[in-house]
């Protein structure tokens, strides 16, 4: 199988394979661009190699030997990397996509690091954010859940946090931050892919066992208080205060020395500035979407991205115990789609 990105019939043609989680997303082909990818690869390739990779870094250990890890997962622009510094600013270590970083080596037909996580009985939590997207498909497609059950970390000492955000504003961001590294109608094919893949992640977890909460990222509108019920029902109450999420200072400079997240290697071609912004504080930021044209808003609606945003706001509703009037405030109407 080939992949045309040419056409909102070709978009509709493979979200329909990724909602329906068709076996053959594992094996066609995913040609490369050139640039992001230089093989031709398939997804279940790719898994095997990020697998063996990660089962490097974790031979030897006993189940309780792992620590307890949140990954927190979703599409690229619904607020990673500043919930990333959160965590590290409450103490855990915090990790940008570590498995991600292995996946874009393999792309490039290159062997990444394999991921060096703490001892339990030196740090019993750790966090780790991970994103589909943006530039190849595979990226939009790859599952890391996968890959470290498959290299050996335990089901149990995983904790799945699903990301969400508008799926307009999520989108205006893609294309505003990336439209000068890549198509535009690649841009639009892999954020389709990477919405829907939210499907097949929560998919994964729940046939594996693996524990999940959604957070949504309009939930951040109210952050102090949506941040502690957070913290509580991953049982990190203890790591909690109002100044780890209001008072960042200098640690709010996510491109700098001073942020609280660990960085994975990655291959010379990623951007490495200019994605992630600075602040004082973990909070809310709106963003427009003017940039969007006709043709981009009714493709969310064919592809009924919508739908997976309003599963995950019901998600976030019922994980975080929101009252009806604080789930009105921060979604809005997506709170009745939900429902």
């Amino acid at each position: 199988m080939t992949i045309d990105m040419t056409s909102a019939d070709a978009v509709e043609r493979m979200a329909d394979l990724i909602r329906r989680q068709h076996p053959s997303l594992d094996t066609m082909r995913l040609e490369p661009d050139g640039k992001y990818q230089t093989r031709t690869v398939t997804l279940e390739t790719l898994t095997n190699e990020v697998t063996a990779r990660l089962a490097e870094g974790f031979k030897g250990r006993r189940d309780e030997d792992f620590p307890m890890l949140f990954c927190a997962w979703g599409k690229c622009r619904v607020g990673s990397t500043p919930l990333n510094n959160l965590f590290g600013v409450a103490g855990l270590p915090s990790y940008y996509q570590p498995v991600k970083g292995i996946l874009r080596h393999a792309l490039m037909d290159n062997v990444g690091t394999p991921w060096d996580i703490p001892h339990a009985s030196e740090q019993p939590g750790i966090f780790g954010k991970e994103t589909a997207g943006p530039y190849v498909l595979a990226e939009s497609l790859f599952n890391p859940l996968q890959s470290l059950i498959e290299a050996g970390y335990p089901s149990k000492r995983l904790h799945a946090i699903i990301l969400d955000r508008d799926p307009a504003s999520s989108l205006a961001s893609w294309l505003d931050k990336w439209s000068d590294r890549a198509p535009q109608s690649t841009l639009v094919y892999n954020y389709v892919a990477a919405v829907l893949n939210t499907l097949r992640i929560k998919s994964y977890a729940h046939q594996h066992g693996i524990a999940v909460t959604h957070y949504v990222y309009e939930a951040s509108k109210e952050a102090v208080s949506t941040v502690r019920t957070l913290f509580d029902r991953l049982r990190l109450a203890d790591r909690f205060t109002e100044n780890t999420v209001t008072a960042w200072n200098e640690m709010g400079q996510l491109e700098s020395e001073n942020t609280r997240i660990i960085f994975s290697d990655v291959p010379s071609i990623y951007p490495t500035s200019g994605i992630h912004g600075s602040d004082t504080a973990y909070r809310f930021h709106a963003r427009g979407t003017a940039n969007l044209s006709d043709a981009c808003l009714k493709l969310l609606e064919r592809c009924r991205l919508h739908d997976v945003y309003h599963l995950s706001v019901a998600g976030c509703v019922r994980d975080l115990d929101l009252n009806p009037a604080t789930s009105e405030r921060l979604f809005g109407d997506s709170v009745g789609a939900a429902a």
